[in-house]
């Protein structure tokens, strides 16, 4: 299986998916990461250009993952992008990652940057039906970011609704947490939502509402059968 996660920042890909990733990699499955804004301009704590890009490097080859197609479309700004432009990244990404499920993330989180890329991922994932020659997408998921995702303020919107939930055990938790801290000055003290007690804590609550040993939970928006 070929998995595409498609997120606007660098540590996105961990905070949504790195369990997960942990284990289909582990599985013998195939994970590329599309990064729309390589650089962190806007983060409270923030690394140079060239500390984030290493903390990318050292978190990807931990958890194993493929490739990376890295984008830079400015920080926090991805709404003065023209939506084409952010379309077309994608586009080539899937051109290149041939995946059978892309992830990303969901339209409701309260992040401009997450709200731009998945609407841009939405259009791009149609790109087989312009294009008959392409391999088409099977799936496509939304995935959650703590401290992101939960707050959806907008109430016109749908909020997250979780009806995929990926079991990934305590080891895929504490993998996750791992990666996780390789981004320096992602991790918060608890109770913060990226603390490693929180982030423990929503893969328990997931794992319990799924009847699994911890889990990532996700929303499953498009399927081909």
């Amino acid at each position: 299986m070929n998995y595409l996660i498609v997120v606007a920042h660098p540590d996105d890909e961990i905070l949504g998916v790195g369990a997960s990733i942990y284990k289909w990699v582990k599985a013998g499955d195939t994970v590329d990461i599309c990064i729309m804004c390589t650089e962190a301009k806007a983060r409270a704590f923030r690394p140079r250009d060239k500390e984030l890009a290493a903390d990318l490097n050292e978190s990807a080859a931990y958890l194993g993952i493929n490739k990376k197609y890295e984008g830079t479309f400015p920080n926090i700004e991805m709404n003065t992008v023209p939506h084409i432009r952010l379309v077309q990244f994608i586009e080539q990404a899937i051109l290149a990652s041939e995946p059978d499920i892309v992830i990303t993330h969901h339209s409701a989180d309260t992040n401009n940057d997450h709200l731009q890329t998945s609407l841009a991922c939405q259009e791009a994932i149609r790109l087989f039906q312009r294009r008959p020659e392409i391999k088409p997408t099977q799936e496509m998921w939304f995935m959650e970011i703590p401290s992101s995702t939960e707050w959806a303020l907008n109430t016109a919107m749908n909020r997250f609704h979780p009806n995929v939930f990926v079991e990934v055990g305590k080891d895929g938790v504490e993998a996750k947490v791992k990666a996780l801290s390789m981004y320096r000055g992602v991790m918060r003290p608890y109770p913060h939502p990226r603390s490693s007690e929180a982030i423990g804590g929503l893969a328990a609550y997931r794992g319990g509402q799924s009847g699994c040993n911890f889990a990532e939970a996700f929303e499953v928006v498009f399927r081909r059968i």
